[in-house]
């Protein structure tokens, strides 16, 4: 005997119910179940710095917490001069992510290079401080100082070279003309002091630098304060305006100094190019924050990387899977 028919209102409701048990359903599952494309997937290549030196540490460190993180993710590691060499690879797309100073950032968007109007920000790292270290008994006291000497100023693509350049001239010194530059980076100018081969080298890095705090812990070496030569600086214009006057606390090599050293800093960016995948950029921003005190156990800048300040990426832009990431996070 065939079943009687719903009644019209029934069946109304039987059929908004079911499909109201499907809507549920199907948000279950979406928030069970993540998207295909949410997870970072692929290989980037990231450009870090010289032998010994903070930014190759710290791209170390950041692979390993990425390769937790980002299972989908590969990251190869290239070394380089540092900042200026960093800077162009991105640019040009022989890197897709890299640490670099904002000075060098903006220097090389200021002299047209190829690619920098497609560099965007992650994040901001940590500050460098600029360090010219010298022998204990040395007669060197302030920049000026260094005329006739031979200086260790970095490598020609590095950020150090391009802030000795800035700094000596503060000091009234011209680096092809006034003193003898050696092309050296923190991977070899500590031996050359320690050989007596220079009689001083600059160096931009966070705090503390293992190999200037090794080279105190073996030698007698002492900073030179640099903080006076603020004025002269900012008077150059252009991308001099990202150095600040900092202080080096006593503790950063207490073997090497009594009291707090005044200094110049400029900031640290994670850098990529408007490109990038979002969902990449995202992850890899996400990673940097999230290891904030893993990384720093090692590398003891990246303990300053800071939430609140991260978005702070000037002269670049951010980049649209970084500015994902902070609006997730946002109280």
């Amino acid at each position: 005997m065939p079943r009687a028919a719903l009644p019209r209102t029934s069946r109304g409701r039987a059929v908004v119910g079911a499909t109201a048990c499907l809507v549920v359903a199907g948000l279950l599952l979406w928030w069970l179940v993540p998207a295909g494309d949410a997870q970072p997937r692929g290989r980037v290549t990231f450009s870090t710095g010289v032998d010994a030196g903070v930014y190759e540490k710290y791209g170390k460190l950041l692979q390993q917490a990425a390769a937790r993180d980002l299972p989908e993710l590969d990251i190869d590691l290239v070394t380089s001069d540092g900042s200026q060499e960093n800077v162009a690879r991105v640019a040009q797309g022989r890197a897709d992510f890299t640490i670099a100073a904002a000075d060098a950032v903006e220097q090389y968007q200021l002299e047209g290079y190829p690619g920098g109007e497609r560099l965007r920000g992650c994040a901001r790292l940590y500050d460098d401080y600029i360090q010219l270290v010298v022998p204990q008994e040395s007669g060197i006291r302030e920049a000026g100082d260094l005329r006739g000497k031979r200086v260790a100023v970095g490598q020609d693509r590095s950020g150090v070279r391009l802030v000795a350049d800035r700094v000596l001239r503060a000091a009234g010194l011209d680096l092809d003309k006034d003193l003898t530059a050696v092309a050296s980076g923190i991977d070899e100018a500590p031996e050359l002091l320690s050989k007596g081969d220079v009689d001083a080298f600059f160096w931009s890095g966070g705090l503390p630098t293992s190999s200037v705090r090794e080279l105190s812990e073996r030698d007698d070496i002492r900073l030179v304060p640099l903080g006076s030569l603020i004025t002269e600086l900012h008077k150059q214009g252009g991308a001099s305006r990202y150095y600040r006057a900092a202080v080096m606390p006593a503790d950063a090599y207490p073997r090497a100094q009594n009291s707090a050293v005044r200094t110049l800093a400029v900031a640290n960016l994670l850098v990529t190019t408007i490109g990038q995948d979002s969902a990449v950029t995202e992850g890899l921003t996400r990673t940097v924050i999230d290891n904030r005190d893993h990384i720093g156990s090692e590398v003891h800048a990246a303990q300053l990387v800071d939430l609140r300040t991260a978005i702070y990426t000037d002269p670049l832009a951010l980049h649209t899977g970084a500015r994902d990431y902070y609006r997730s996070v946002k109280p």
